[in-house]
């Protein structure tokens, strides 16, 4: 499995570096990820490393992490190879291990979940960029009526089994991004990562939200759930986005203009530590 490892210009902070994780979604390469997310722009102007780890073809025809795979969901499959890179790369190289986060788009996002609730130890939070819901698919087909209906009654049944392998899980902070054009991880899947999030960091279903609308044609609307003055969970909904990262390079498939995520993605996981 190839990666490839960004790092800023620039002295490094004695408590080292801040690291994100990010996984392309199918049909991508890490590099194509990388150029078409413009992260590395961000990341060098934050002080951030960047990891980008890729899928091989011979695991995949389209590159695609199998975040709907029983074993990988378990902490298996496609987990261990990155699993293994990160650990490589965090003795390697000056990494803050407060500061770790795992970040992806599509089967990217739904493998960052997976990463970070196997990991909750290792990664302080997780940013989801049209993901699809944790726990459910159980196969190929599966993962494709998952993308369009979502997990429906397996949804916190999903979560209920990641939190009784683990007494005490820790708090796991999320920015959820989606466009609410996607016809290809359709939209009920944030609302279902919305609810696996607040389950899984103990925040009640009818808890405060704080709704912020910027932009008026082709804007964003941005919903903000605190546990005390912290936001544990940011819900960013972005209009006439369809499956492609926000605010990235046109040029790159999967990506398109609209509100710079690679910069919410950062703020985001620069108020979390772990």
């Amino acid at each position: 499995m190839q990666y490839w490892l960004y790092l800023p210009q620039g002295e490094v902070p004695a408590k080292g570096m801040p690291l994100v994780l990010m996984l392309h979604g199918c049909q991508q390469t890490a590099t194509q990820f990388a150029q078409g997310t413009r992260m590395n722009t961000v990341a060098e102007k934050k002080g951030y490393a960047v990891l980008y780890v890729q899928q091989p073809v011979t695991v995949h025809a389209q590159r695609c992490w199998r975040w709907f795979d029983r074993a990988t969901q378990a902490g298996g499959g496609d987990v261990q190879p990155v699993a293994a890179i990160l650990a490589k790369v965090l003795t390697q190289y000056p990494i803050d291990r407060r500061r770790v986060y795992a970040c992806g788009i599509s089967a990217g996002a739904g493998l960052a979940n997976i990463m970070a609730l196997n990991f909750p130890d290792v990664f302080a939070a997780v940013g989801l960029h049209s993901g699809p819901v944790f726990g459910v698919g159980h196969g190929t087909v599966g993962a494709l009526g998952v993308m369009r209906h979502g997990g429906g009654i397996h949804t916190e049944p999903a979560i209920r089994e990641v939190l009784a392998r683990r007494a005490n899980f820790p708090m796991m902070p999320a920015i959820l991004i989606q466009g609410d054009a996607d016809t290809v991880v359709h939209a009920v899947n944030q609302q279902q990562l919305v609810r696996q999030s607040l389950l899984l960091n103990g925040v009640p279903a009818d808890a405060p939200v704080k709704v912020t609308r910027r932009g008026t044609r082709s804007g964003h609307e941005i919903r903000d759930y605190h546990v005390g003055s912290k936001v544990v969970l940011r819900v960013v909904r972005v209009d006439t986005l369809d499956h492609a990262w926000s605010g990235g390079d046109p040029q790159f498939a999967f990506h398109a203009k609209g509100p710079d995520a690679s910069r919410m993605m950062l703020e985001f996981f620069g108020k979390h530590r772990r």
